[in-house]
């Protein structure tokens, strides 16, 4: 049998939140395997600044500077928006991983209140 082939997201935004999920991805891959009946692989990922020390090796992912970017991304399955804000790059990037056919998950409430 040939082994499904991972799901692939992205993450825009890399606070405490996306640092979290990062962290979270790592140290359960096995157990999200299990559940999701395929890996789940962190593909490539996003913020202000590459700079900032998040306390987490990041060098793995690949790094776009434009949240919108990361949403278009082949290699990029389910977009994961956790930067914040009702407008801005965040309804950007969300709009246009939605148009080109990705799942989205984001934390951001103000977004959802505003524009559903």
């Amino acid at each position: 049998m040939t082994e499904p082939k991972p799901l692939r997201l992205g993450i825009a935004g890399l606070g405490t939140v996306g640092i979290g999920v990062v962290r979270i991805l790592r140290k359960h891959a096995a157990l999200l395997e299990a559940r999701a009946g395929r890996k789940v692989v962190l593909s490539a990922v996003s913020a202000r600044s590459r700079d900032k020390d998040r306390g987490v090796n990041l060098s793995a992912y690949a790094w776009e500077d434009d949240p919108v970017a990361l949403a278009k991304r082949a290699d990029v399955d389910v977009y994961v928006e956790l930067m914040g804000g009702e407008d801005g790059p965040a309804k950007a990037s969300v709009e246009a991983a939605l148009a080109a056919g990705k799942h989205v998950v984001t934390a951001n409430k103000a977004l959802l209140a505003h524009h559903g």
